[in-house]
């Protein structure tokens, strides 16, 4: 005699079809949020990859010919190394989140360039002091923090410097100075420094330029409109 079969539960089946169908749609939209999250990520960082390269810098003439060619004529550009500090290298931080910073800074640059703020060398020179006091404060700010990824002051070996350069850095690190206040012009022409001598040449006062230069006894200070005493020179620290 044969066991009779139990009726099938068919409520129970449409339920587990559409779980079944439902679980796939939600695995299968993951996937694909996760590979165009990847494909956007990807895009994101090729863009800004490209806004850090050189060849980016000089696209707008304004750059191009104005302080790329200072640049060229530096060493920063060429040297018995052939190690080249390139705009963003300078210009632009390495860690993520301050390079983030310094590229929406950076947008205003898009809006005066659309503006034509700077489009011709009259404007650029006329305005060159303003865009060194702004860069100048910025690198001031972070103490010289893009100069650091290249230049350590931990890391001189002083025995292999001029005097005068194992000296002054010497005498900077030790009253807590950075790159900038003394490397001002370094890589670009500098602006008109007001020195106190013939005509207002409506430039940086020497206050602005050297951080130094309103004290007394100080290298490059200016004492009622002329040069100061600087003193004799420090004595080089024993290593």
């Amino acid at each position: 005699m044969s066991t009779p079969t139990p009726p099938r539960d068919t409520a129970a089946t449409p339920r587990k079809s559409w779980f079944t169908v439902i679980k796939g749609l939600v695995f299968s939209l993951a996937g694909l949020g996760f590979v165009a999250g990847v494909l956007a990520w990807g895009g994101f960082n090729w863009s800004l990859e490209l806004t850090n390269t050189e060849a980016f810098c000089i696209s707008c003439h304004e750059m191009k010919e104005n302080v790329y060619k200072e640049y060229r004529n530096t060493v920063h550009y060429a040297n018995r190394t052939g190690v080249r500090a390139t705009c963003p290298d300078c210009h632009v931080p390495k860690e993520w989140g301050y390079k983030m910073i310094r590229k929406i800074q950076a947008s205003n640059e898009v809006w005066h360039k659309l503006l034509g703020s700077i489009d011709t060398p009259e404007k650029f020179n006329a305005k060159r002091l303003e865009l060194a006091k702004h860069e100048w404060a910025r690198m001031k700010g972070n103490d010289s923090r893009e100069c650091r990824n290249c230049h350590n002051f931990e890391s001189f070996d002083y025995a292999e410097q001029g005097r005068r350069s194992a000296v002054a850095h010497q005498k900077g690190l030790g009253e807590g100075k950075t790159c900038i206040d003394c490397h001002k012009g370094i890589a670009h022409t500098l602006p008109a420094v007001e020195q106190g001598v013939g005509a207002d040449k409506q430039g940086a006062s020497a206050q602005e330029f050297h951080p130094d230069a309103a004290k007394g006894g100080e290298p490059g200070a200016v004492k009622d409109g002329k040069p100061a005493d600087d003193g004799p020179a420090p004595a080089l620290k024993e290593r």
